[in-house]
């Protein structure tokens, strides 16, 4: 018997068996998939030259987390890698937008663009340097943060108080239209925040781009040298030196409740899998609740607000080996490891607009990766491997293109939306579809089947809009990893603070857990009793697993 069963093996799954495994727990990983990692993985299926990841790429969200830092993962073989440039946002009617590791970089490429935007992306960075610490200690803190919180407010007073507090909550096209002259400035925050699934006109969806933008100025959008799976192989490889145990292809179908308290799992299979103390879910909320936790364990309250529960986007996947670089129009996009791809801000918002009325675009604004630029052991020299994703309604009305797409996702459906986004690289880049070599289309089933918790496809355990975060996260609550079954803590993107390879969910459930494991006393006792006794069919051999 472990002291604690986690269920799933995405990182922050991984995250709270390490921070368990640190405090001398017992910990046993049980994973669905034939291979640990969740929507951190990496294969060579498009080509055996070309190492592709499959889901999530590239991790600034990582390079800040103290969470993982903390971890120490370079003395586990991880190595990080970033590209000359964080990000480039083309545009057909100017220069690219182009964020820079260097502050002074990417402000003189703003001021070129229009007078003054330059100091003004300084001005931004210099309430960063205020701020970001504050801003990062807070966010991947339990909720509420009380002590980070604290210094937060007080900096956040020396910085501006209500004034700046109103520019975070701002819409990005507002925040963008206060702050900016040019479009470049404008793209550069509204394309960092449609990397949640926030419209431009959201409230906070300012604070977010802000946000998004300033991590990559600081920290890059580094890579995992050799593919995102070389991030899991060393929280794996970690886990095991402290004597955690990963099984895989043990897909867990039912959390065991005795007297009110998780006492351990049961897998698809009948085999039982006790817990001494804690059971961590790196699951969505909406499969554990009522799900894996039948619902007479839960207060209707709970599966009422399930009800209101709401999802990001879909998404759609292509994964492409290229036999030469992309032949972008902009020299400027060929160094950036990132890519937005969208005509401007007015774009964005045709784009999200057909989303939210369940259109699937006629012109997708794409997120797209360069991979080999980012780090050149993925592919042979000269070559590319490269991706980009775009969002699609869960529940689709009408295609606003030409091409009759249904929401069917069936081969068929996956490789007209593959052209149809080939078609949008090829807008900004004449000649790119020529350099293909193979390409792989994940649409939402694919990632789902890939990934249980990417329901739908969508990728960051519910949406990031306010009314789905902090204490309202994953339904009106404390915000907090403790769930109604003692014993039982929710450690996965459904949880504060949302999507994200940051391990903060993972890390606040464990931390949750280390805590609570002192009230286990005589509740733990009379459960093992109750399992241990004969005639109770498959419930007994908790006692022995």
């Amino acid at each position: 018997m472990s002291d604690a069963v986690v269920i799933g093996s995405g990182p922050n799954g991984l995250v709270a068996a390490n921070l368990l495994a640190d405090a001398g727990w017992s910990v046993t990983v049980l994973e669905e998939q034939p291979e640990p990692g969740g929507a951190v993985r990496s294969d060579r299926g498009v080509d055996e030259e070309f190492v592709n990841d499959l889901f999530s790429s590239f991790y600034p969200l990582a390079a800040a987390s103290p969470v993982v830092a903390g971890l120490d993962l370079g003395a586990h073989g991880l190595r990080w890698a970033h590209a000359p440039r964080v990000l480039a946002h083309p545009r057909r009617d100017g220069p690219a937008a182009v964020l820079h590791r260097d502050r002074e970089g990417t402000a003189a490429a703003l001021e070129a663009d229009a007078r003054g935007d330059g100091e003004r992306w300084l001005a931004f960075c210099r309430v960063w340097d205020q701020l970001g610490d504050g801003i990062v200690d807070a966010l991947f803190a339990p909720f509420p943060p009380v002590g980070s919180g604290a210094v937060l407010a007080a900096r956040l007073r020396s910085a501006g108080g209500l004034r700046l507090a109103r520019s975070l909550v701002l819409p990005v096209r507002r925040l963008g239209e206060e702050e900016f002259s040019g479009e470049s400035g404008r793209l550069l925050l509204a394309g960092n925040a449609l990397h949640a699934d926030l419209p431009p006109e959201a409230a906070g969806s300012g604070g977010y781009g802000w946000l998004m933008s300033m991590l990559g100025q600081s920290h890059g959008f580094p890579v995992p040298v050799g593919g995102a799976g070389a991030l899991t192989d060393a929280l794996v490889r970690r886990l095991r030196q402290r004597g955690g145990e990963v099984r895989c292809g043990a897909a867990v179908t039912e959390v065991v409740v005795r007297g009110g308290r998780a006492v351990g799992v049961r897998t698809a299979d009948g085999t039982p899998v006790a817990a001494r103390r804690a059971v961590l879910a790196d699951v969505a909320a909406p499969a554990l609740y009522g799900g894996l936790v039948a619902a007479e364990h839960l207060p209707a309250r709970l599966l009422a607000d399930l009800r209101r529960f709401q999802w990001d986007h879909a998404t759609v996947k292509v994964d492409w080996a290229l036999d030469g670089p992309i032949p972008w129009d902009d020299p400027a996009v060929a160094p950036a490891g990132t890519v937005h791809l969208a005509d401007g801000v007015d774009d964005l918002t045709r784009f999200a607009s057909q989303t939210a009325r369940g259109l699937v675009p006629d012109r997708p604004f794409l997120i797209l990766g360069q991979m080999s630029t980012a780090d050149a052991t993925r592919s042979p020299a000269g070559t590319e491997s490269a991706w980009a994703y775009t969002h699609v309604p869960h529940t689709v009305k009408g295609d606003a293109g030409h091409d009759g797409l249904t929401g069917r996702w069936d081969a068929a459906e996956d490789e007209r939306m593959a052209d149809r986004v080939e078609a949008q690289v090829e807008r900004y880049a004449p000649g790119f579809r020529q350099r293909i070599r193979a390409r792989r289309v994940l649409s939402p089933p694919t990632l789902q089947a890939a990934d249980a918790n990417l329901v739908g496809g969508a990728i960051n355990g519910g949406t990031a809009a306010m009314h789905q975060q902090l204490f309202f996260r994953p339904t009106p609550g404390t915000g907090r990893p403790e769930t109604p079954v003692r014993g039982l803590y929710l450690a996965s993107a459904s949880a504060h603070p949302g999507g994200g390879v940051h391990g903060a969910p993972g890390a606040n459930a464990a931390r949750a857990a280390l805590r609570g494991s002192g009230g286990v006393g005589a509740a733990l006792v009379a459960a093992q009793r109750l399992l241990s006794r004969p005639g109770r069919g498959k419930g007994h051999a908790f006692d022995e697993a």
